[in-house]
């Protein structure tokens, strides 16, 4: 198709004269709504969908209804039909994200937390997604006296306290009434928050029953509850504690109570990813077919295909184990599309393979070898009851490595000093002298592996344990933050009690050539506010999961002795 000639004349402008002229009036029946700027002509008439709009537009804001200051209005809004919350945030300020929020059920809670949720999350203020979030200023004193120290809830509370002066800022002003109509938790950048934050900012005169003291903390909260569930009946107010006590005395006044649950990664321990899947017994008829076997360094790869893929992940150990068959032992090294590689496993169990004198003595603890010896897998978690070998496994092959291959210069071992009973005060000494009464796991595992080598005499036992000693570092946890580990091989023992927060801080230590092993039991938690759920074990367990430079074993089977075993059953 030819082009069409140039134009040979240049194009005259309109008149101002011409615009007007041009103009038609718009019918009243026309669907499309009129922009203000076209003049003082006839409004069209309002169609059916534009009348709520007219209605929210009018409506009374959200906030002065749960500000304390304000009165209480002669007829209270319907919640369920239309929120006055939600019609108070129909117009989004400029440049808010425009992804959309996911909705409850529709109505619009007010949440009141208490202090230890601000100390135990510091972003808790952002985790309630669409809702109100309400802090009594009981909260704000109890914040600014624990304000001071290194510990780690004082960085939270000092962390909060920077966040909530970072969202006053945004206030145009600093009268009482602008503060009363809440200030929006995304003007932070925070966009998975879609609530406002109000404080208290009139005392609540709310008597309480005459068993409660007046003056204790914990019952000012609930009297500022309960004065804000009086104030607007038809508004759902709720108390966030992670203190059980406090919950159950709300619930026993009346007043709905939850527990914090943001920061729980897993609702139910028994769903955590184990890392070990059984193969189904009809695993060669359904993959046989159409399965590829390879060996290479004395290893046998397979590469299947079937209805088994999706529920696979890297690095996951499978077995198989029939009566009267060979049992399979194999780890999930790659998944491409609907195909997936296997690599059987080296078998520790055989003495000829042992690990610095030790060998398995079970499956699982064949597969976390594996997994320990493996240089392309960088961090490991093992968890497992008291007894399952999680230490002494971690110790023979850091030594193995360390000693034997030189794939690492030294071992590293930290854990958290937190006591099971009283605490014993300030220890004398250096920092591996006030962490060594906290290591007597590591020198019993220690003492288990330097009896193994009887040949050597009692002379050459001593020169081997002054040898594992110098390759062996005990660090504090209160120095990690900076550091950075090249080429050491790290054990944090007694991971259980880590805060998802400070597993972060220790993971992101590793430099180049470092291994990271995390130990721990999940059942036996010291650390206050923490649970299975909630633990930096669990977080992590359940992040790296399918990562190809990880892998997990959850050891089932005690291996320590027959009474430790009874114990952990009985007890």
């Amino acid at each position: 198709m030819p082009l069409p000639k140039a134009p040979t004349k240049r194009a005259s402008r309109l008149d101002a004269s011409d615009y007007s002229n041009s103009l038609a009036v718009s019918k009243p029946d026309t669907s499309r709504p009129r922009p203000a700027a076209e003049g003082p002509h006839e409004p069209a008439a309002p169609s059916q969908k534009q009348a709520p709009l007219l209605k929210l537009a009018s409506a009374k804001p959200a906030a002065a209804l749960f500000s304390p200051a304000a009165k209480l209005p002669e007829k209270q809004p319907d919640l369920t039909a239309v929120p006055p919350a939600g019609a108070a945030r129909t117009e989004k300020p400029a440049g808010r994200s425009k992804t959309p929020k996911r909705k409850s059920n529709g109505v619009i809670k007010l949440f009141v937390l208490d202090t230890n949720v601000l100390m135990h999350d510091p972003t808790s203020l952002f985790r309630f997604e669409e809702h109100d979030v309400y802090l009594p200023m009981i909260t704000l004193e109890e914040l600014d006296g624990h304000k001071k120290g290194m510990t780690e809830v004082a960085r939270n509370v000092r962390q909060v306290s920077r966040e909530l002066d970072a969202l006053a800022a945004g206030l145009k002003t600093s009268s009482v009434d602008e503060m009363a109509k809440g200030l929006p938790l995304d003007g932070t950048g925070h966009r998975e928050a879609g609530g406002k934050l109000f404080f208290q900012t009139q005392l609540v005169d709310m008597p309480l029953p005459q068993g409660l003291p007046q003056g204790k903390a914990d019952n000012q909260i609930l009297g500022v509850v309960q004065a804000l569930k009086k104030l607007d009946p038809t508004r759902e107010v709720v108390l966030v504690s992670k203190d059980i006590n406090m919950r159950i005395k709300a619930r026993a006044l009346g007043l709905p109570a939850e527990d914090y649950r943001n920061d729980k990664t897993l609702e139910d321990a028994d769903l955590l990813y184990s890392g070990v899947q059984a193969l189904p017994a009809d695993f060669w008829e359904r993959h046989g077919k159409t399965m590829e076997s390879w060996s290479q360094g004395g290893l046998t790869f397979y590469r299947i295909s079937g209805p088994l893929i999706p529920s696979l992940l890297i690095n996951e150990l499978v077995y198989l184990e029939a009566p009267g068959a060979t049992p399979l032992y194999a780890k999930v090294m790659e998944i491409t599309g609907k195909t997936a590689v296997l690599r059987t496993l080296k078998d520790f169990g055989n003495q000829k393979h042992g690990v610095w004198g030790v060998t398995a003595r079970n499956r699982e603890q064949n597969f976390a070898l594996n997994l320990l010896m493996d240089p392309e897998c960088d961090f490991v978690t093992l968890t497992g009851t008291a007894g399952t070998g999680k230490t002494l496994l971690t110790l023979a092959a850091g030594l193995s490595q360390v000693l034997d291959e030189r794939r690492y210069s030294e071992i590293i071992v930290t854990r958290v000093t937190v006591p099971v009973g009283e605490d014993i005060g300030f220890l004398p000494g250096t920092e591996e002298e006030k962490m060594s009464p906290w290591m007597g796991a590591l020198d019993d595992n220690l003492e288990v592996l330097a009896r193994g080598d009887s040949g050597a005499g009692e002379w050459g036992r001593a020169a081997t344990n002054d040898l594992v000693r110098s390759k062996i570092k005990i660090k504090s946890l209160n120095f990690m933050r900076g550091r950075t580990f090249l080429n050491k091989f790290v054990i944090i023992d007694e991971a259980q009690n880590l805060t998802p927060k400070q597993m972060k801080t220790l993971i992101t230590r590793a430099g180049p050539g470092t291994k990271i092993v995390c130990l721990g039991n999940l059942a036996q938690i010291d650390t206050p506010y923490l649970t299975e759920g909630s633990s930096g074990l669990t977080y992590a367990v359940d992040k790296f999961k399918g990562w190809a430079h990880s892998g997990h074993i959850t050891l089932a089977r005690g291996e320590r002795s027959r009474l430790a075993d009874f114990a952990s059953e009985v007890l």
